[in-house]
């Protein structure tokens, strides 16, 4: 039986498009139930808010419930493990960050490679870190902090929230540039740093700019740099640390990510969604408020800022000879 030729392109063009109908569907009926962003660190702070920000656009424009659920401990390994073994249908999301990068490099023994698990999704924010001093520390700039460090080695005291923190390899990676002889003081949390930073008992510290700007703005601290590429609006008189130390940058980040083999068109749909929130003015005001910066990207552009972040702090964990508590 012969068919007209009109009749076979048309069942030819048919056929092409028979492969995508199941990921068209799968994109249009997920999610059809409350879908886990697993955030490990504890409630508050500028990480979980994050999540917690993204969680409620998506939800209203979702139409589903991202419900927040924080799994902290062992360093975000138990709740990143946490993700990276359930199914992988998008409704089990992960906020990565710092530490993800970190983490591969710093541990020896984790049950999982975060780059080979781990499906990146959507890049969310950066969250600038700053340089900052007690404001009886005779110095004012980054370039001051070198020039008085290489006087009196050993004689500096940089306070850090904890072993492999992005703070801690922060101020590894300006040691490691600058080959200043500057005492690592790790402290359990940002708190107790903050404490001792501004009781004088230690001198300098980097830390992320939602925890430290009001005390930098009532002068409580005095900021000596940002570790930003280019400095920041919220602070458009500090200089950045690549100012006195040429290529240096260091920050805090977050985004989603999802287990291995998510289904493409599902995080597809989820970059799209993120990355119209950024651009919405109400959502970069929040981040503005949290001292963040919008991050946007596709999922490839996430994929390779991850990878080149466990390269960078890789080679400082290995400087540093930095183990894990």
């Amino acid at each position: 039986m012969k068919h007209p030729r009109r009749t076979v392109l048309r069942l030819a063009m048919g056929a092409v498009a028979l492969p995508a109908l199941p990921r068209l569907v799968s994109a249009q009926a997920y999610p059809s139930r409350p879908v886990r962003i697993i955030v490990a660190v504890p409630p508050g702070g500028p990480i979980d808010m994050s999540a917690r920000l993204i969680g409620q656009w998506l939800s209203e424009r979702l139409g589903q419930p991202f419900i927040i659920e924080n799994r902290a401990g062992a360093a975000s390994n138990i709740g990143t493990e946490a993700v990276v073994r359930a199914p992988a249908d998008g409704y089990t999301l992960l906020l990565a960050f710092a530490a993800s990068a970190i983490n591969a490099a710093l541990f020896d023994n984790l049950n999982y490679n975060f780059i080979r698990d781990i499906a990146p999704v959507a890049s969310i924010n950066h969250i600038p870190l700053i340089l900052e001093a007690h404001p009886a520390f005779p110095v004012r700039t980054a370039g001051e902090l070198i020039a008085y460090a290489k006087t009196n080695p050993g004689k500096v005291n940089i306070a850090t929230p904890g072993t492999g923190t992005a703070p801690h390899v922060a101020a590894e990676l300006f040691r490691m540039m600058t080959g200043v002889d500057i005492v690592t003081v790790r402290y359990r949390g940002t708190a107790p740093a903050l404490i001792d930073l501004l009781s004088g008992q230690v001198q300098v510290m980097f830390d992320a700019v939602p925890t430290s700007i009001e005390h930098i703005r009532t002068n409580r601290l005095r900021a000596l740099a940002v570790a930003t590429r280019t400095r920041l609006e919220v602070l458009p008189d500090v200089p950045t640390v690549a100012d006195s130390v040429p290529g240096y940058e260091a920050a805090g980040w977050c985004g989603l990510c999802a287990p291995r083999n998510t289904p493409r068109d599902i995080v597809e749909l989820l970059n799209r969604e993120v990355n119209a929130a950024l651009a919405d003015p109400k959502i970069k005001a929040r981040l503005d408020d949290l001292g963040a910066t919008p991050f946007a990207g596709s999922p490839g552009d996430f994929a390779g800022f991850i990878a080149a972040e466990t390269e960078k702090w890789s080679k400082v964990i290995k400087f540093a000879n930095i183990k894990p508590d």
